[in-house]
């Protein structure tokens, strides 16, 4: 695999990412990959090497480096409650700054940056998120329906919230096809939130899956969390790369 950190020019300053694909000569469809609220570390680097070697150009970029470089905040152990609570403390307010506009403005220049490379296919392209990151790539979804071809998210918290930019209130304008991946137990979305979602997506009449995996609990796909559940990390792969294989064009 061909791996490197790269950085993106945004409206807003420059952007530290991951990118990697395979090192065989040719082109590939290209993935945008939106990263928990943890944020680039090494478990990201390793999911994104790993959809990378299934025939993709996968770019991760710091959503958060308005606020510096990757990593923005150092990681703890985060197995220790108390480290875990004292960190969540110091990104939430990173998470509350990101607001939508800048979300979308992001995903432009993240787009762009991706449709320049030599290896990444002229096409559309997939967008995947966890966490936080499903929410980044349902606005992405939305705001580029011409450039967003298949969007999947996972364990993705606070999709339907009162607020006037929740993220159910655009689902329904998402033209891709998509996969919702939600956790068992998850107080960012609850079974109601699911239900909300699933009936703004059938009411547009859009073209997705959206399953609950079970004995799951919010973070389910990171293994450097306590949240961790291997079986459902295969089927997050098993759901996401059918997804891209069935909508992106591949030679």
């Amino acid at each position: 695999m061909h791996f490197r950190n790269v950085d993106i020019r945004t409206p807003d300053g420059t952007a530290d990412a991951f990118a990697a694909c395979p090192d065989e000569d040719g082109s590939y469809p290209p993935v945008l990959f939106y990263m928990d609220i943890i944020g680039l570390r090494p478990v990201i680097r390793d999911m994104v090497t790993e959809l990378a070697s299934h025939g993709y150009y996968v770019l991760a970029p710091n959503v958060f480096y308005r606020h510096g470089r990757a990593p923005v905040v150092e990681v703890p152990d985060l197995s220790r409650s108390e480290d875990r609570e004292a960190f969540m403390g110091r990104v939430l307010p990173l998470l509350g700054s990101h607001t939508s506009e800048n979300a979308v403005r992001d995903a432009g220049a993240y787009l762009d940056f991706l449709a320049r490379q030599p290896q990444a296919r002229d096409g559309k392209a997939g967008v995947t998120g966890y966490c936080m990151g499903g929410v980044l790539a349902m606005r992405t979804a939305a705001a580029y329906p011409e450039r967003v071809g298949a969007m999947a998210g996972f364990h993705t918290g606070h999709v339907v919230t009162d607020e006037p930019d929740s993220p159910h209130r655009i689902a329904g304008q998402i033209t891709a096809r998509m996969h919702f991946g939600h956790a068992e137990n998850d107080g960012s979305m609850t079974p109601e939130n699911v239900a909300t979602l699933n009936k703004v997506l059938d009411e547009a009449g859009a073209d997705y899956t959206s399953e609950v995996y079970p004995g799951t609990v919010h973070g389910f796909t990171m293994a450097d969390t306590a949240a961790f559940a291997p079986a459902a990390l295969e089927r997050h792969w098993e759901r996401l790369l059918s997804l891209l294989s069935e909508t992106l064009q591949k030679h």
